[in-house]
C-alpha cells in the first residue's frame, strides 16, 4: 500500500487517510443502497395501495438482490485476483449507470385478483434490480479490498462494517425527514443518479490505492498445502457448519422481526415512508452498535433484559388488547431493537477472521433473505392470521444465551418441559373459567387472565428452552381467548391484510375487521338486516349526504372507494347506480357471500364493483360521470395516503359532474386527518365542510351506532 513506500513519520497520516476514504465510499454506497428502497417504494404505491406488504415485498426483494450482490462479492473474490476483481467491479459499477435516473415502467399493470407479490418482485428486478445489485455488492468488496491494503487495521475490517451500516441509517433516516418532504420524485432520481457518479469515482480512488500495493505484500489468494492445513485449527480455520446454520438463524430473527414489527405498525398507519423506514433503522442501528470497535451497551446486560422485553410485545398479542399508541409503538421498536441487539451481538462474537469476510456476509445475507421471504410471501400463503411475529418471538427467547445457569441435571431438563406445560394447562382453566360466567373483554380482562401467566413464564428467563416453551404455551393457549373480536366465523389472509369475520357475545351483529378495526356490520335481526349500521347511519353525517342526493335527479352515478361489508349499497336505489371501488379481492369475496353479509344481495343486486388500486382504477371511468364520489379508505387498514394527495383530489374532480360532490370517510383510531382534507380543499379553491358525529351515547353503541368524521367537499 502507500503507507509501506513513504517515510517513516508519514505512514500513520496515509493510513488514516486510507481508512478515511474507504469508509467515506462505503457510507456513501450503503446510503444510496437504503435511500433508495423508500423512494422505489413510494413510486410503486399508487399501483398497489397502502398495504404494508408492498413495502414487506419491496424488502424481500431488496434482501434477495443483497444476497446476489454478497455470492458475487464471495465467488469473485475465491476466483479473481485482487486487480482482476477490481476491473470487473468497476466494469459493473459503470454498466448500471445505463439504467439511470431510476423510475418505474409505465406499462406495467398490476394484477387484480391474483397476489401481485410475484409481480411486484419482477416489476423491482427490471426497474432498479441492476444499480441494488452492484451497490449490495459494494461492501463486502471494499472490506475485502481493504483487507489487502497493508493499513494496521487490514487485519480485522468489520469495523468498516459499522461504517456502511451507519451509511445505511442516515440514507433511511435522510428520507424522510429530508428528501421526500422538499423533493418531487423525478429530483429525488436525478438526485440520485449524481450520488451513484460520485461513488463510482471514489470507487476508482480505492482501486487506485489497492492496485498501487506491491503484490509480494497482498496476502495470497491460494495459501500452499502446509498453511492450509495448518489454518484448519487456527484462527484461520473454515467455519464448520454448525457455525454457518448458527449465523442463518441468528439473522433470521431479526429480519423477520423487522417485517412483521413494520407490519404491525402500519396496519393502522398511513404507509408513508416514516413508518416503513424506523423498524429497518433500528435493525441497521444494531448492526452498527455491535460491530463498533467500543460497543455501546453491554451484550450481557442485553441479554439479561431481553425476556422481559419478548413478554411485554406478546401481552397485546394474546390478549387482544389495542394499547395506547403511545405505548404501542416504542414497545415494539424497543423489542425490536433488543432482539437484533442480541441477535446481531452473536453474530459478531462468532466472526471469523478477514479471510473468511465475504461468506460470512454471505451467511448473514442468507438468514436476511429467508426471514423477508417467510414473512412477506410464505406467511402470507399458509397462514390465516399474522402467526410469524408470535413464532419469531419464540425464536428469539430459543437463540437467547443462558443466564447464569450453573446447573444443567437431567432434573431441570425435564423441568424445562413440564413447568411450561402445567403454565400452559393452568392459563387455558382460567380463560375457559372467565369467559363461561360470562366476564366481557378488553384491557383489564386481558391484564387479569395474561397478566400472571406472562410474570409467571418471566421465572424461567435464565434457561432459553423452558422460556421459549412457556411462551409457546401462553400462545396456544390464547387461542381459545375469543378478545374483542367475538365469535370468530370466518377469517382470511391475502397480500393486503388479515380479515375477520364475527359475531359479537350477543349475536347480535355480525362485523368485518382488520386488524382493530371495523370495516363493517350488520344486524342479525332480519327486521334491520338492510340498515347500515357503525359509521354509516342513517342519522349519521353519511345517511345525510344520501338524502340531500338522493333529491337531484340527474346526479344518478354513484362511487365508493371501499367496499367493506358494503352497507352503503343499501342508500342507493334506481335509478341511481352504484360502483365500488376495491383493491382486495377477498374484502369482495367476503361481502358477496349470502352466509356473511348480504347487503349486495338484498339492497342492490346490480352494484358494480371494480378491483384494483381506486386512483388507477377510476382513471378509466369517464370524465364528469359521477353526482357523488365516497372515499371510504381511511378509517384504519394500511391508511393509503396516496389516495389524499392533490394530485389524487385533481383526479376525483376530474370525474365529478360540475355540481357534483366528494366526500371523505376521515374516521381513525390515531390521526386527525381533517386538517390535510381542509388543507387539500382549500388549495384548490373548493368549499369543504367538515361534520363530527362522536357524541355517541352508550345505548346508540350498543344499537350499533359508531362515532365518526365525515368531509364534504364540493365547488
Amino acid at each position: 500500500m502507500i503507507s509501506v513506500v513513504v517515510s517513516a513519520p508519514n505512514r500513520k497520516t496515509t493510513a488514516t487517510f486510507c481508512v478515511v476514504f474507504f469508509a467515506t465510499t462505503m457510507f456513501l454506497s450503503a446510503f444510496l443502497l437504503f435511500s433508495m428502497e423508500p423512494m422505489v417504494a413510494k413510486m410503486i404505491l399508487p399501483l398497489l395501495g397502502g398495504a404494508a406488504a408492498v413495502w414487506n415485498t419491496c424488502l424481500v426483494f431488496f434482501q434477495a438482490v443483497l444476497l446476489a450482490g454478497y455470492v458475487y462479492a464471495h465467488v469473485s473474490a475465491q476466483l479473481l485476483s485482487h486487480r482482476r476483481q477490481i476491473v470487473l467491479h468497476l466494469s459493473v459499477l459503470l454498466i448500471a449507470l445505463m439504467v439511470l435516473p431510476l423510475h418505474i415502467p409505465v406499462a406495467w399493470v398490476p394484477p387484480v385478483r391474483q397476489n401481485p407479490a410475484l409481480w411486484l418482485l419482477a416489476l423491482l428486478s427490471v426497474s432498479v434490480g441492476l444499480p441494488f445489485f452492484v451497490l449490495s455488492a459494494s461492501t463486502p468488496i471494499l472490506q475485502k479490498w481493504f483487507s489487502h491494503s497493508g493499513d494496521p487495521g487490514a487485519n480485522d475490517p468489520y469495523f468498516l462494517y459499522a461504517a456502511s451500516n451507519a451509511g445505511s441509517l442516515a440514507g433511511l433516516l435522510t428520507y424522510p425527514f429530508v428528501l421526500e418532504p422538499t423533493l418531487g420524485l423525478t429530483t429525488q432520481s436525478k438526485m440520485w443518479s449524481y450520488g451513484y457518479i460520485l461513488l463510482f469515482l471514489l470507487a476508482c480512488g480505492c482501486a487506485a490505492i489497492i492496485w498501487r500495493v506491491p503484490q509480494t505484500l497482498m496476502q495470497p489468494e491460494y495459501p500452499l498445502r502446509e498453511e492450509a492445513m495448518s489454518d484448519e485449527t487456527g484462527e484461520n480455520a473454515r467455519p464448520s457448519i454448525k457455525t454457518r446454520f448458527r449465523w442463518v438463524v441468528l439473522a433470521f430473527v431479526p429480519a423477520s422481526l423487522t417485517l412483521g414489527i413494520t407490519t404491525a405498525l402500519t396496519t393502522d398507519m398511513p404507509a408513508i415512508p416514516l413508518f416503513w423506514v424506523l423498524p429497518l433503522a433500528l435493525y441497521l442501528l444494531s448492526f452498527v452498535f455491535v460491530f463498533a470497535r467500543k460497543p455501546l451497551v453491554s451484550h450481557d446486560w442485553l441479554i439479561r433484559r431481553l425476556p422481559l422485553l419478548i413478554l411485554a410485545a406478546a401481552f397485546p398479542i394474546v390478549s387482544g388488547s389495542r394499547l395506547p399508541i403511545l405505548a404501542w409503538i416504542p414497545l415494539d421498536l424497543l423489542t425490536l431493537l433488543g432482539v437484533a441487539m442480541v441477535c446481531h451481538g452473536e453474530l459478531a462474537r462468532s466472526r471469523p477472521s478477514a479471510k473468511h469476510l465475504t461468506e460470512f456476509y454471505l451467511w448473514i445475507s442468507v438468514g436476511g433473505v429467508l426471514g423477508g421471504i417467510f414473512n412477506a410471501l410464505i406467511a402470507p400463503v399458509i397462514f390465516n392470521s399474522v402467526i410469524e411475529l408470535p413464532l419469531v418471538l419464540v425464536l428469539a427467547a430459543l437463540l437467547r444465551p443462558p443466564i447464569d445457569v450453573k446447573e444443567n441435571t437431567q432434573r431441570a431438563r425435564r423441568l424445562d418441559f413440564l413447568l411450561p406445560v402445567i403454565l400452559g394447562l393452568s392459563l387455558l382453566a382460567v380463560i375457559l373459567i372467565l369467559q363461561a360466567l360470562g366476564r366481557k373483554p378488553g384491557l383489564a380482562m386481558g391484564v387479569l387472565i395474561f397478566g400472571f401467566s406472562l410474570e409467571w413464564c418471566l421465572s424461567f428467563g435464565r434457561r432459553p428452552i423452558r422460556f421459549a416453551a412457556g411462551l409457546t404455551a401462553i400462545f396456544l393457549a390464547s387461542t381459545l381467548y375469543t378478545g374483542s373480536y367475538g365469535h370468530l366465523l370466518h377469517a382470511e389472509r391475502s397480500f393486503f391484510g388479515v380479515y375477520r369475520v364475527t359475531d359479537d357475545d350477543e349475536r347480535q351483529f355480525r362485523r368485518i375487521s382488520h386488524g382493530g378495526t371495523v370495516h363493517g356490520m350488520q344486524s342479525l335481526d332480519p327486521a334491520r338486516a338492510k340498515q347500515p349500521l357503525v359509521y354509516y347511519t342513517k342519522a349519521g353525517p353519511i345517511g345525510q349526504v344520501f338524502d340531500a342526493f338522493a333529491g337531484s335527479s340527474d346526479e344518478n352515478q354513484v362511487a365508493i372507494v371501499g367496499l367493506g361489508a358494503g352497507s352503503m349499497t343499501c342508500y342507493v336505489s334506481p335509478p341511481q347506480q352504484l360502483t365500488y371501488y376495491e383493491i382486495d379481492p377477498a374484502v369482495e369475496r367476503i361481502a358477496q357471500d349470502p352466509q356473511y353479509f348480504t347487503f349486495l344481495r338484498d339492497c342492490n343486486p346490480n352494484v358494480r364493483v371494480v378491483l384494483g388500486d381506486a386512483r388507477m382504477s377510476l382513471k378509466s371511468a369517464p370524465d364528469h360521470f359521477y353526482g357523488l364520489i365516497v372515499i371510504d379508505a381511511f378509517s384504519g387498514d394500511s391508511i393509503p395516503a396516496h389516495l389524499l394527495t392533490r394530485e389524487a383530489l385533481q383526479l376525483y374532480l376530474k370525474k365529478l359532474k360540475p355540481t357534483g360532490i366528494l366526500v371523505f370517510h376521515i374516521s381513525n383510531s390515531y390521526l386527525d386527518l381533517q386538517p390535510v382534507v381542509a388543507s387539500l380543499a382549500g388549495d384548490a379553491g373548493l368549499i369543504c365542510l367538515i361534520e363530527r358525529d362522536t357524541r355517541i351515547s352508550e345505548a346508540q353503541t350498543k344499537n350499533g351506532t359508531f362515532p365518526s368524521v365525515w368531509a364534504v367537499i364540493g365547488r
